[in-house]
């Protein structure tokens, strides 16, 4: 490897490291990173280029989203940056890293169980089956029981629902599996 790819190489795991650090706005307990969104970090010679997916078309954080990773790796001095979307294959709750996923617990919203079948990067899309968007045995993030309910389909934004505990009797969020 030459000089010049190793400092290529080390610009790019520089940026992984800056967006590790930036948070989703709208759920400000996980990065875009452990949230899945952020599929790649390319250099070109004109500047870093990051690959990003949107949890879902119209999500009204995504040019936030792209504000923020934009500015954080330019105040780390990485130089000109652009953010590129890339909707297929489509963002799935599957992406989310295990970190992710205790950090939303440990937010208080119960994160989502596994969607089998969903389009992972590299997945034959032909054996994709259909997603369900009916979450079943939502565990209570803050004393763990399964035995909760659903109190609406939709929380404080539309990829969370509102449940809650019948055992501590407290309201939480449940990230949609999608």
């Amino acid at each position: 490897m030459t000089a010049r790819d190793q400092a290529l190489s080390a610009r790019v795991a520089q940026a992984w490291d800056v967006l590790r650090g930036v948070l989703d706005p709208e759920v400000p307990a996980i990065s875009v990173t452990d949230l899945g969104i952020v599929r790649d970090v390319v250099e070109h010679d004109d500047g870093l280029e990051v690959l990003v997916t949107p949890t879902y078309s119209g999500c009204p954080a995504t040019e936030v989203i792209e504000q923020a990773i934009a500015d954080a790796l330019a105040a780390a001095g990485l130089g000109r940056v652009r953010v590129t979307q890339r909707r297929a294959p489509a963002w799935t709750t599957d992406w989310i890293t295990p970190q992710g996923r205790e950090n939303l617990r440990a937010y208080g919203i119960a994160p989502p169980g596994a969607c089998a079948g969903a389009a992972a990067p590299g997945k034959d899309a032909a054996n994709v089956q259909p997603i369900r968007l009916m979450a079943r045995d939502v565990a209570c993030p803050r004393c763990g029981s399964a035995r909760t309910e659903r109190l609406s389909a939709f929380g404080s934004t539309a990829c969370k629902s509102l449940y809650r505990c019948i055992e501590c009797r407290e309201p939480f969020e449940h990230f949609k599996p999608i």
